[in-house]
């Protein structure tokens, strides 16, 4: 089987992990975030675990390199996905999220790798679109129902 010139996508779970080399940045600790109002250009929709919001965004069939804005706080173990602003509540009441929209604030890299609290593994680019909360809602939703116990039917 001949092996293709094109190079594979990075899978959002891949983009997710560290390298060593990341580690070693953030060690050195020459990294700076800043605080950013939510709600103004988009929302926010935290996601506790990583895992579950990985795994929201791979049954979105979104591209990783198209430049959808997603965040990693993995001190906190927690995904942040951007959707359009006011539009984050429909993610509300879902087990494991947070919405983070008028009157909050997200910690946001200021430097290309960022820290271990605000590492983008994602980055936004000029124009970067941004997730559709309904969707993004619907897979979370299916995602935690499965997580939960099946009741004994007897």
């Amino acid at each position: 089987m001949a092996k293709s010139d094109k190079p594979s996508t990075p899978t959002w779970h891949r983009l997710a992990q560290p390298s060593g080399r990341l580690r070693a940045q953030w060690v050195r600790g020459d990294d700076r975030t800043h605080w950013v109002l939510c709600g103004r250009s988009w929302d926010a929709v935290a996601i506790d675990p990583i895992a579950r919001g990985l795994d929201a965004l791979a049954a979105l069939r979104i591209s990783p390199r198209r430049g959808y804005p997603v965040l990693a706080d993995h001190i906190r173990g927690q995904l942040y996905v951007l959707v359009p602003p006011g539009t984050g509540s429909a993610a509300a009441g879902v087990p494991g999220v947070r919405v983070l929209s008028d009157g909050h604030q997200l910690l946001l890299p200021q430097t290309a790798h960022g820290t271990p609290m605000a590492h983008w593994i994602s980055p936004p680019r000029e124009n970067s679109p941004l997730v559709r909360p309904d969707r993004l809602t619907h897979h979370l939703r299916a995602l935690a129902s499965a997580d939960q116990p099946k009741a004994d039917s007897s």
